[in-house]
């Protein structure tokens, strides 16, 4: 809610969007909850619902599905993709995990620091 604070939302608008969010991907039965009491999916899917706060045009995330194991990997590229269509938000994902690349609109691939395909 720090970042809703620093645009300028007032603090009652604020917490309504956090659960509304929090409602969006899942998890508004753990709004009052600690982080230490969330699993790494459930962290992640907070990432996400953080990320939206403040309506971005752009979210870039870095390697979103590392800790995560190959059904909640799923299940995260599935809000992804639910989430971008309905808050028309694009995601940039940085990852080594190659079977991500089937759920991208564009792929940029990189080796080295060089790019080598588009």
């Amino acid at each position: 809610m720090v970042a809703m604070d620093i645009a300028g939302m007032k603090s009652n608008e604020a917490e309504k969007r956090a659960a509304e969010l929090l409602t969006q991907v899942g998890l508004e039965q753990r709004l009052h909850h600690r982080p230490a009491q969330l699993s790494g999916g459930e962290k992640q899917r907070v990432s996400f619902a953080r990320a939206l706060a403040n309506t971005p045009k752009i979210i870039f995330a870095d390697e979103p599905t590392a800790n995560l194991d190959s059904r909640q990997s799923a299940n995260l590229m599935n809000l992804v993709r639910e989430l971008r269509q309905e808050h028309q938000t694009t995601i940039a994902i940085v990852t080594h995990h190659e079977g991500l690349k089937k759920d991208a609109d564009r792929v940029i691939q990189m080796k080295d620091g060089q790019i080598v395909s588009v």
